[in-house]
């Protein structure tokens, strides 16, 4: 197949209709729930940390269900922390952040944590992949959040050529139009999961096929 000129616009629009049948990025359906504020989005991103979204988001709502402000988050003990998010990974570890977050936030703005990215990334347990996607989904500011599928998607369209997360983020910042930097982390989580995956790809079925470059890629469906 001859390749067309890889365009961004089209081809984001063309995964839009894709993942329709998929469910969403966790962080992403939590906000549709009302799951809207910085300090929700923040401890939701770090029960996903190493957790499938499968586990993330009735993890996440659980929790809200309990206590969902920052002083509600401080009252818990360490068990009944724990004993909430258990089913994710490294449950014990987050209960300690989650908590010294919670009473931090609490003791220095109240029940509202600002949308600042250096105050996200003061918190133990936070990086800026968390950070990012905390900022764009709870507070739209404009910034590129890039997991695992991001990376290996661009990586395969051959829209950037990086790597490791950490270069491409460096990468699409430099490539990417700005209007699209959070729609790129709420689409390709999605697609990479279950369209333009890790192992044998669905090539056939892939809606960009026709632009995408398919670096790497040594066996497909």
């Amino acid at each position: 197949m001859e390749k067309q000129p890889f365009d961004i616009g089209v081809a984001l629009d063309r995964i839009e209709q894709a993942v329709q049948p998929w469910p969403k990025a966790a962080l992403f359906q939590l906000a549709e729930e009302g799951y809207t504020s910085t300090f929700e989005q923040l401890l939701a991103c770090i029960i996903s940390i190493r957790t499938y979204d499968e586990v993330t988001l009735p993890v996440s709502r659980k929790l809200f269900a309990r206590a969902r402000l920052p002083a509600e988050v401080a009252r818990l003990t360490w068990e009944e922390l724990d004993a909430l998010i258990s089913p994710g990974t490294f449950h014990e570890r987050k209960a300690n952040q989650i908590l010294a977050i919670a009473r931090d936030v609490h003791e220095r703005f109240g029940a509202t944590l600002p949308c600042d990215r250096d105050v996200l990334l003061s918190f133990a347990g936070v990086g800026p992949k968390c950070a990012n996607l905390v900022l764009g989904v709870a507070c739209g500011t404009p910034v590129i959040s890039v997991d695992i599928h991001v990376h290996r998607v661009t990586g395969r369209w051959g829209y950037v050529n990086a790597s490791t997360p950490e270069k491409t983020l460096v990468a699409l910042e430099n490539t990417l139009p700005q209007r699209y930097w959070i729609d790129i982390n709420r689409l390709l989580v999605p697609f990479g999961k279950h369209i333009c995956t890790g192992n044998r790809p669905k090539c056939s079925t892939c809606p960009v096929l026709d632009m995408c470059r398919q670096v790497g890629v040594d066996e497909h469906r």
